[in-house]
């Protein structure tokens, strides 16, 4: 017997068990016939585009995986029908990197032209395989099919082997970026692993907590009718047709969470909700020990507080002093040998952050929990998925999808949750991705599943204002000062660890270029606050070139100066397939003020205006002229993150508005005794 490693097919990382795991493996029945070449029917020769999927480059005629643990090999299969110029890049097919845990076998491809002349693959395995690599890395290995033109079809077939010393966690991509005509998967694990008393083992396997691990399970998402089958001989399968691609629409939530795919792992005899008690009483467990308040926290917390502070003014002086230690996610995280050099060690308990002045963001959000319950305060702590990552799915028994701690307190009768793990977040704020996000909370009564709040528009705001001066050919100059708090301001502080001002200017004013007028030059004069988070940040900005279109007697002028390049969403999409995440609510106000030309009168200018969605967003511009100058405003809210499918028409048709009304015009005119000059 020797040590298990799994083997997860395609593009999933491997999913190892802890090296102590043993089991003696015993080959079952034979494995079914390997997928066959199939001549190419008279319609799939002559399809020159397909109804079911408009417009698409390429759509599988059929898609089969069959992995066998007895016989220790993975199996792939698919046609690939050609329809334009851009399908041809399917010719290249990508296999998993061939490590020293299995190898390529049994490659077999060929090309099968519109009039059914057939180019085979030709030539040893080794000479097929094109090497991938990044640097000296080698990260994947390709087969290219030859002689392909639109109208063929690509047929290719290939197998991963692998010894009686692993057993394999496949993962079935159901939903592709192509659509899928007709589809199976197969699976037959070793009989140790199916499901029933009958095949239960006295050996086992242990994860890395411990716990004995000796079920197959799976994670599915599927459309409604399809699911995983397990026939009397032990096999796995599903069958399926007319599978969509994956979607690709503006502002999806983590489309990887909600694609149709099924997962099989290793657990041990758990259903979901044994798991998540068990495995939240375990990480508790964890989490008291680590954040427990020991001397050197206490005394740490009584220099950094005074007596008569109140209960909020503790918890904003212990944030500020945690966050101003080195966060390791955003500078560099020391290895072994040079934490020995400094005489440092990987931090065990929260005292370890707080003296060494450095941790992970998971060690200083830890640290801050026992500060916190060391000053006094009641403080939990609270496990959360990365919303820029993944959707909370709690049928998926993995506690690795939790990915970010955020602390729960009380401070004068008010909840408060905090993020001291995210450098330069300031006090009260979340970060966008570890709001209205799933996870698992200690609480007085124990642990429990949870949500962190959303987030208030009025947290995230961004206050633009120009003064600009217009001459007589609709050139401008002048100065825009931008104000931000909230997310943006957190973006470009974070940017600001990670880079060097140089490089953060540069990216700034890469993002002034897709929020100013084309023709108009605008270029960061610079920061103010940026190493501040608990002020507002400020950018100053000089502004100069051409802004309007000038006739023999007006001048012709973008109504929002910010919105010229604009690109509304939901506009041009007419359906929805998936929910709308925008990741987080917020306030856009701008204040543009023309300083006008000698003889320049302001002859149309944008309305004033409120465009409603009730309870959702809302636009109100307005336009006010006095001698020599205009000033337009325009602010716009949106106090919504999510919206469903089913509310998809009420959005498009308010962003159809703003669009509209963002198209309006300045339009200045000179008057009659300036005609002559």
């Amino acid at each position: 017997m020797r040590p298990l490693s799994a083997l997860v097919s395609q593009t999933l990382s491997k999913n190892r068990i802890s090296a102590s795991a043993l089991l003696l493996l015993a080959l079952a029945s034979p494995a079914r016939l390997l997928a066959q070449f199939q001549p190419p029917t008279p319609d799939e020769l002559k399809m020159t585009a397909d109804p079911k999927a408009p417009g698409a480059a390429a759509v599988y005629l059929n898609v089969e995986e069959v992995t066998n643990d007895p016989l220790h090999y993975h199996m792939v299969y698919a046609r690939i029908k050609v329809l334009t110029e851009k399908g041809k890049e399917y010719a290249t097919v990508d296999m998993p990197y061939a490590g020293s845990d299995y190898k390529v076998t049994d490659i077999k491809a060929r090309t099968i032209h519109s009039d059914g002349t057939v180019t085979p693959l030709e030539g040893k395995i080794e000479d097929l395989l094109v090497m991938k690599s990044a640097g000296n890395r080698i990260t994947r290995r390709v087969i290219n099919l030859p002689s392909v033109e639109v109208g063929s079809i690509l047929e290719y077939r290939y197998q991963l082997r692998y010894d009686d010393n692993h057993y394999s966690s496949p993962f079935w991509e159901i939903q592709r970026p192509l659509f899928v005509h007709k589809a199976h998967y197969a699976f037959t694990p070793f009989k140790a692993f199916l499901p029933g008393p009958e095949n239960a083992t006295s050996s086992f396997l242990v994860d890395e907590h411990g716990h004995p691990v000796n079920s197959l399970v799976w994670w599915h998402v599927l459309p409604p009718g399809i699911e995983v089958k397990v026939d009397v001989a032990g096999h796995f399968s599903v069958d399926i047709t007319d599978v969509p691609p994956i979607p690709d629409e503006e502002w999806m939530p983590p489309i990887h969470s909600l694609l149709y795919k099924v997962l099989f792992y290793y657990k041990g005899g758990f259903t979901a909700s044994d798991f998540w008690v068990s495995e939240a009483k375990r990480w508790s467990k964890e989490v008291d020990h680590f954040a427990e308040p020991t001397t050197t926290i206490r005394d740490a917390v009584t220099a950094l507080i005074a007596p008569g502070d109140s209960a909020e003014i503790k918890a904003r002086k212990l944030y500020k002093a945690v966050q101003a230690l080195d966060n390791t996610d955003y500078t560099r995280k020391k290895d072994k040998v040079e934490l020995k050099q400094l005489g440092l060690h990987a931090a065990k308990r929260a005292e370890d952050t707080w003296s060494q002045k450095s941790g992970s963001s998971e060690d200083i959000a830890l640290l801050y929990l026992a500060m916190l319950r060391a000053a006094g305060l009641t403080a939990y702590a609270m496990k959360v998925v990365d919303r820029e990552n993944a959707l909370f799915d709690p049928t998926y028994m993995n506690f690795d999808q939790l990915d970010n701690t955020v602390i729960l307190t009380n401070a004068g009768g008010k909840d408060l949750v905090l993020d001291p793990g995210e450098k330069m977040c300031p006090f009260q704020l979340l970060s966008w991705r570890h709001a209205s996000a799933g996870g698992i909370r200690q609480s007085p009564e124990g642990r429990s599943a949870g949500i962190t709040p959303s987030l208030p528009y009025s947290a995230n705001t961004v206050v633009r204002s120009g003064d600009l001066d217009v001459d007589e050919h609709g050139a401008v100059n002048g100065r825009l000062t931008l104000v931000f708090t909230g997310q943006e301001a957190l973006r470009w502080r974070q940017a600001s660890i990670e880079n060097d001002l140089d490089e953060v200017k540069k990216r700034f004013d890469h993002w002034l270029k897709e929020i100013c007028p084309e023709g108009v030059d605008s270029h960061l004069d610079h920061f103010l606050g940026l190493d501040d988070p608990d002020v507002n940040l400020v950018a100053i900005v000089n502004v100069a070139g051409t802004l309007g279109t000038a006739t023999s007697k007006r001048i012709l002028l973008p109504g929002f100066f910010f919105e010229t390049r604009a690109s509304h969403p939901f506009v041009a999409q007419e359906m929805r397939l998936e929910p709308v995440d925008m990741h987080y609510a917020d306030q856009v106000t701008d204040q543009v003020i023309y300083h006008l030309p000698a003889g320049f009168t302001v002859e149309g200018a944008p309305q004033t205006n409120q465009i409603n969605w009730p309870g959702h967003a809302a636009l109100a511009t307005k336009a006010v002229s006095a001698t020599g100058q205009v000033t337009v405003v325009r602010q716009f809210i949106r106090g919504f993150t999510f919206v469903k499918p089913a509310d998809y028409q009420d959005l498009r048709g308010f962003y159809q508005k703003v669009a509209t009304s963002d198209q309006q015009q300045l339009v200045l005119t000179s008057s009659p005794s300036t005609k002559g000059n």
